[in-house]
């Protein structure tokens, strides 16, 4: 890879929170898709982020392996598939600068629909989640993560709705991306989006993504679950409006 010693360092900072945000801070890793565009050309930036993401998910599913809610994961499941299949053709005609806007309007609009939904409800009343919801949501997220590796918040989106624990709440997106990401290599592959050479650097990116993966399990064990939900409010509504910008 041709990079200078800003683009390794970036590269390295981008391996630390994808695995701090695997472990333990969701959201945290969307601030990566425009900080490795950054240093590397766009379409390879997406094929060298897939295998640090799938490094990053073997470390959250081994720490979260009971941790999930599975009747959320195979909910989401079918419609991601989908969503990934009409992304992998999206990427033959829309370019990244085209859909990131999309993907912002798109998480904005779903963190105030949110936000409507759970106003002046008390946290022991349950809200109603359609069964569209997790069509909708897990459609939208097949798309984004296998345009832009973007998905983070639409996912952010769905679990907020189930009112999860903070635990579950990483548990179940640790494990819903461990399988979308697997599902996702045969058609980066294709594209030649993933390659030997990127994943080489991937597996240099090693030490950093476990270092990443160690800072998450100590904040997650630390943050208080108001103080979880609204970090994870904050950094997805910060990186749809990066998106739109």
């Amino acid at each position: 890879m041709d990079l200078n010693f800003i683009g390794w360092a970036t590269v390295a900072l981008c391996a630390i929170m994808i695995g701090t945000s695997k472990t333990g801070i969701p959201g945290l890793g969307i601030l990566v898709v425009p900080l490795m565009a950054l240093v590397l050309p766009t379409r390879q930036s997406t094929g060298i982020l897939l295998g640090i993401l799938i490094l990053a998910d073997v470390f959250a599913i081994i720490y979260h392996r009971r941790n999930a809610r599975w009747l959320h994961v195979l909910r989401l499941l079918p419609p991601a598939l989908a969503g990934i299949v009409v992304g992998y053709f999206g990427l033959k005609i829309v370019n990244d600068r085209q859909l990131k806007p999309i993907i912002g309007a798109i998480v904005l609009l779903m963190l105030g629909i949110n936000y409507w939904r759970t106003k002046g409800k008390d946290k022991s009343t349950p809200i109603p989640s359609p069964w569209w919801l997790a069509v909708w949501l897990g459609f939208m997220a097949g798309i984004t993560t296998m345009m832009a590796n973007a998905a983070g918040p639409v996912m952010i989106i769905y679990l907020l709705a189930m009112r999860l624990p903070k635990t579950e709440f990483v548990g179940t997106a640790a494990w819903f991306f461990f399988v979308i990401n697997w599902l996702k290599v045969p058609f980066s592959a294709n594209l030649d989006l993933m390659t030997v050479e990127s994943v080489k650097l991937d597996l240099m990116m090693l030490p950093f993504i476990t270092a990443g993966a160690v800072t998450g399990i100590f904040f997650l064990k630390r943050i208080p679950q108001k103080a979880f939900i609204a970090v994870v409010q904050i950094l997805a509504a910060a990186a749809a409006i990066k998106l739109l910008f």
